[in-house]
């Protein structure tokens, strides 16, 4: 099943970011999406053993609510407000991408082997997969990720290693969208990511369930391409197959001692190559000619979960907090 939340239209309906004024649910087909009554989200059809989603499926193909075509609806994000957000970094070879193009060391401390590293998201920066996005205020370095997000479809607390990934309902798009000056800023204070992450987190087109990926699923994995251009040009295209920490792994940690929620979002850190900021070929990165600009056009693709297609924006006037600041 491939599932979307669009906006179907109405009083104040634009192409601008954001839920939109009137958000529905459907159940994406080879007709177009199949839309299910108004006050149905996707969120509500989480948070049991797939039995909803499923019933609510057959609905949407024996009798819709209403028939539209793709072209026809402006796609959001498939959960435009995750209860939590949660990014990791399963990908340690996009760590040493990132050592390398700065000219550090590519050795990576333990810690990184011991357990998942991640950060908390904010479920307010989430926007659709065409909407436009500013670059965040002051950044003159904005930068992309490629990444896929798990949604969780059934909670859970203290989940275990080897099969925590039975909890993940399905899989979108996932663009942290990174300002890496205010990133070496947050780094420096020392308590993890702050305003570097926290303009625009992109999810969608759909969330593709696990049945729909299950030809893409080996013993060790998900294994479905995924790949990111920039103004056409591809930075990198890889493979979930080359994750160091797996799905229910990550799950497993980050539901230790707390609970995991229906809707929450994990995201599976960057695809190697995935963002601007390995391919940094100067000694300073602040003179690196690369990093996103007003009027750049940024794709995420995959056979498997679909195509994002948005445009970079001018940032919005910055207020200082206090004198050079």
């Amino acid at each position: 099943m491939k599932w979307v939340t669009y906006d179907a239209g109405g009083p104040g309906a634009s192409g601008a970011t954001g839920i939109g004024s009137s958000p529905r649910t459907g159940l994406l087909t080879e007709d177009g999406v199949h839309g299910l009554a108004p006050e149905v989200t996707l969120l509500s059809l989480l948070g049991d053993d797939g039995e909803a989603l499923a019933e609510a499926a057959a609905t949407a193909r024996r009798d819709p609510a209403e028939v539209r075509r793709l072209d026809e609806v402006r796609l959001l994000a498939p959960i435009p407000r995750p209860p939590s957000i949660r990014d990791g970094l399963s990908f340690l070879d996009h760590l040493r991408g990132c050592y390398r193009a700065l000219g550090r060391p590519p050795e990576l401390h333990p810690a990184w082997s011991q357990a998942p590293a991640f950060y908390f998201g904010n479920p307010a920066a989430v926007v659709g997969p065409h909407d436009d996005v500013p670059i965040a205020p002051g950044s003159r370095m904005f930068d992309l990720e490629l990444e896929v997000g798990a949604v969780v479809g059934r909670g859970g607390r203290d989940l275990h290693p080897e099969i925590a990934d039975d909890h993940i309902v399905g899989f979108t798009f996932f663009n942290d969208w990174t300002a890496r000056d205010h990133q070496m800023r947050d780094m420096a204070q020392g308590i993890g990511m702050g305003k570097a992450k926290d303009s625009a987190i992109t999810l969608g087109p759909a969330l593709v369930t696990v049945d729909e990926l299950a030809p893409h699923r080996g013993p060790d994995g998900y294994t479905f391409e995924v790949a990111a251009t920039v103004n056409g040009r591809e930075i990198a295209k890889g493979s979930l197959a080359s994750m160091d920490w797996s799905w229910s792994e990550q799950l497993a940690y980050m539901s230790r001692g707390t609970d995991l929620r229906p809707g929450d979002v994990i995201g599976s850190g960057t695809v190697p190559g995935g963002c601007l900021l390995e391919h940094v070929d100067t000694a300073d990165p602040f003179a690196f000619s690369g990093w996103l600009a007003p009027g750049d056009v940024v794709s995420l693709s995959s056979p498997a979960l679909g195509e994002t297609r948005q445009v970079v924006r001018e940032a919005e006037p910055m207020i200082p907090l206090r004198t050079g600041h």
